[in-house]
């Protein structure tokens, strides 16, 4: 049986910071991941930060989880294959190929596959003839992104699919916590648990890749500083902070709050990495975040 949740009006702020939060680390990730990618390979980034804050979520509470069913320990396990082995390697795997700044505007795609998601799995949100509107207009920028300034055909495409699959994956995602919510397991302790099965794919994937870590250049400068920063808190505070905003103020809000996220990417990925943000590149930026816009118009 499903236990109701009862969110108070300072949850709900609460909430809101904490989804504000998350989205601007979780758009300054790209670039560190970008610097990464020097040293290491997508899954042996992967296996770092989901080790960190597997780690650090254990320390916090080790206590055990008292599932009621296996369909509830299967809920958990599926969202944790979704939203942290598959959405970050595929990110991770799109920043090899494209550019910080391309990655950061199409993961803000995520309110459409949200809400494709939860109107399909969850019956809660129909889809409006704007929603559609609203989706053709991103998709146009997206594809402008990828033309980018018809230097870089070769590599730019297959990264930008894989950013969009991997934004697909993350709607997957947000349904699976939102179920898992439903059944009021507590928040912490459900996301470490996330993580124990995303890390347990994730070594499998490392096997089969048969690549060797260079732990050297992991304990240096700067790379240990990143890695610290996505495991710690891109990862263990950000998954926390980000499944407590579903639980407060819903998925759909939630993920409202990833129109942040490409402006404080291209900033950080100017500045940091030096990458050139083109007209076209502009232009299909105020595309997709336009498109989103109109897609949500009537429902906010």
């Amino acid at each position: 049986m499903e236990k109701t949740v009862v969110v108070l009006p300072r949850a709900r702020i609460l909430g809101h910071i904490a989804v504000i939060s998350t989205m601007t680390f979780w758009a300054v990730t790209f670039v560190s991941t970008k610097l990464l990618l020097v040293a290491f390979t997508p899954a042996q980034i992967l296996m770092v930060r989901s080790l960190l804050g597997l780690t650090l979520l254990f320390a916090i509470n080790h206590r055990r989880v008292g599932y009621t069913s296996i369909k509830d320990r299967a809920l958990v396990a599926a969202a944790g294959m979704m939203g942290i082995f598959l959405y970050y390697y595929l990110e991770n795997t799109a920043l090899v190929y494209t550019s910080a700044s391309n990655v950061g505007v199409i993961v803000a795609t995520a309110p459409f596959f949200t809400l494709l998601a939860t109107h399909f799995f969850l019956k809660e949100d129909s889809l409006k003839k704007n929603y559609f509107v609203g989706f053709a207009i991103s998709m146009v920028g997206i594809i402008l992104l990828t033309v980018g300034d018809g230097t870089s055909l070769d590599i730019n495409p297959f990264g930008d699919f894989l950013a969009l699959l991997a934004i697909m994956m993350w709607g997957l995602y947000t349904v699976l916590t939102r179920l898992v919510a439903r059944r009021g397991y507590s928040n912490l302790l459900v996301t470490r648990d996330m993580f124990f099965y995303a890390l347990i794919i994730q070594v499998v994937v490392l096997l089969i890749e048969g690549k060797s870590f260079d732990f050297q250049a992991a304990i240096s400068a700067p790379y240990l500083y990143h890695l610290l920063f996505l495991g710690c808190i891109a990862s263990a505070f950000c998954f926390v902070s980000w499944n407590y905003g579903l639980r407060t103020i819903g998925v759909v809000k939630s993920s409202f709050y990833l129109y942040l996220s490409p402006i404080i990417t291209i900033v950080f990925a100017s500045l940091v990495l030096g990458e050139i943000f083109t007209t076209i590149d502009a232009i299909g930026t105020a595309f997709t975040l336009a498109g989103l816009l109109i897609s949500e118009y009537r429902r906010r």
